[in-house]
């Protein structure tokens, strides 16, 4: 029986501890209606679109006065001069102090008990979680007796986990540049674990830089598109999270197999990922576009940036919900990128950020959605039958509805995890066996979620832009967007 641990979060070159908020005995400020939430409980965030001494002399204030010390944090040097983004504040205990433990929620609390503009620019660093369905199947299952076909070696009915397949059709045919006439190709951006080698996907960029600084993880933090198990690595399991940024990208292959796809590092393999590291990149992503905009050499076209990613925030509603992640959004939005966001896998309606920016059918977004710029689109799961997936998220801010049940897509040629096949013989001098289910040897396999609703959405976008014009300025690229929008989603301009 494996011990229990700790939920933990990744950051970049470490770990920290997460806690989950609980309103029922979470500290209360009157007008504040709280709901569950992941959190660092040792860091809060400052946004850089207020002043960053007056928000820090308020947290420092409030923390000795509970006999904490708040600590800034070098700023990393890809991060200082973004126009977007958080600099990260962390809490301890002052020395000589025996106190309750620092928590992040008590002092964001006790700043609002100050006034409507005690906690304005300050936040709480949420824990991100990447969306594939949870895998109940029993490859990753340390109990495989919970198989009800446990002799066969194949996944049960109607899982829809992760599984090995074999993919008998052609590969997506990329055409060259000139036999697409010369036309500029699509850019979908990924934001994800990364994409692995596969046969299929040899163009992939995966080092695209803003100017001399990476975006995302450097090649020094473990990668596990590379490296299937690297969480409890004697184990022999493939972990959560690996391979999941290469089936995205297949899946946009498959969609717009002439689409330039730029691939970059920031979900761990385990999932959960630290709110700094991914706003960051974000930030940079669109300082990437912006650039791209303004004539600089340094800038890139991006079309298209697919997020498999959300949180639960706490106080959506709250005059003080937070805009970090909004703002950055919104300047990619205005550059004419699309940003395609999945809706979570919970069976919920309550918003999860950043899907949940998109434009609601019942107007209740929380953020302004009538700027000049593109919209978010949120994507939910359908099953292969048309039907909605029973684990997707539904409900007003959920604009648009794709495959992602048992969809096939590329995987990691090298994955092969510890289980074996459950039966395995000779006869006649060949080797007959049972499926072995963590094996991506053939390069391919089924997975569902809204994780991969997403980037299918993506893809079929791309390839509306391929079919329907040239690539020209920021008017011509966000009408051409809208078009693509307005035909594959319920959204209209």
């Amino acid at each position: 029986m494996h011990p229990k641990r700790e939920p933990r979060l990744s950051v970049a070159y470490g770990t920290t501890e997460a806690r989950v908020l609980d309103p029922t005995n979470a500290v209360a400020v009157d007008g504040v209606s709280a709901r569950s939430t992941i959190y660092s409980s040792t860091t809060l965030l400052i946004s850089k679109s207020v002043d960053f001494d007056d928000a820090f002399r308020r947290v420092s204030k409030v923390a000795k006065s509970l006999n904490w010390r708040a600590e800034v944090e070098p700023e990393p040097e890809h991060a200082r001069d973004l126009r977007f983004g958080v600099r990260r504040i962390r809490l301890g205990v002052v020395p000589g102090k025996a106190v309750a433990a620092p928590d992040a929620w008590t002092l964001l609390q006790f700043l609002r008990a100050d006034g409507v503009d005690g906690a304005r620019g300050v936040s709480l660093e949420h824990v991100l979680i990447p969306v594939p369905h949870n895998d109940p199947h029993p490859h990753n299952d340390p109990h495989p007796h919970n198989d009800p076909h446990p002799r066969s070696g194949y996944d049960p009915l109607g899982t829809g986990g992760r599984q090995p397949v074999a993919y008998v059709g052609a590969p997506p045919s990329r055409r060259t540049d000139e036999q697409i006439g010369g036309r500029t190709r699509p850019v979908v951006a990924v934001l994800d674990t990364g994409c692995g080698q596969h046969p299929w996907l040899g163009f992939v960029e995966r080092d695209v830089r803003l100017g001399e600084h990476r975006i995302g993880w450097s090649p020094d933090v473990p990668n596990s598109e590379v490296d299937g198990d690297l969480v409890g690595p004697l184990d022999g399991l493939i972990d959560p999270m690996a391979g999941h940024g290469t089936f995205i990208t297949g899946l946009i292959h498959q969609a717009c197999p002439d689409a330039d796809i730029y691939a970059w590092r920031i979900v761990p393999p385990e999932g959960p990922v630290a709110e700094f590291g991914w706003l960051t990149a974000l930030a940079q992503i669109a300082e990437l576009v912006h650039l791209y905009r303004q004539g600089d050499p340094r800038g890139r076209r991006i079309d298209v940036l697919s997020l498999s990613i959300g949180y639960y925030h706490e106080t959506p509603e709250d005059a003080l919900f937070d805009p970090m992640l909004s703002e950055i959004l919104a300047d990619l939005s205005a550059n004419g990128t699309l940003v395609v966001c999945s809706a979570g896998n919970d069976a919920t309606s309550r918003p999860n950020f950043p899907a949940a920016f998109a434009p609601w059918i019942n107007g209740d977004c929380p953020v302004s959605t009538t700027g000049d710029g593109l919209p978010i689109v949120s994507v939910g799961a359908l099953n292969p039958n048309g039907t909605d997936a029973i684990f997707s998220n539904a409900g007003p801010w959920v604009r648009a509805f794709e495959l992602g049940v048992g969809v096939v897509s590329t995987f990691p040629t090298a994955f092969d995890g510890g289980y074996q096949a459950t039966i395995a013989t000779e006869y006649d001098e060949r080797q007959r066996e049972t499926l072995d289910p963590d094996d991506f040897g053939g390069g391919f396999g089924t997975w569902s979620g809204t994780s991969f609703a997403a980037p299918l959405l993506a893809g079929r976008i791309a390839q509306h832009l391929l079919d329907n014009g040239e690539a020209g300025d920021l008017e011509r690229d966000v009408d051409r967007a809208w078009a693509a929008v307005e035909d594959l989603t319920t959204l209209k301009q």
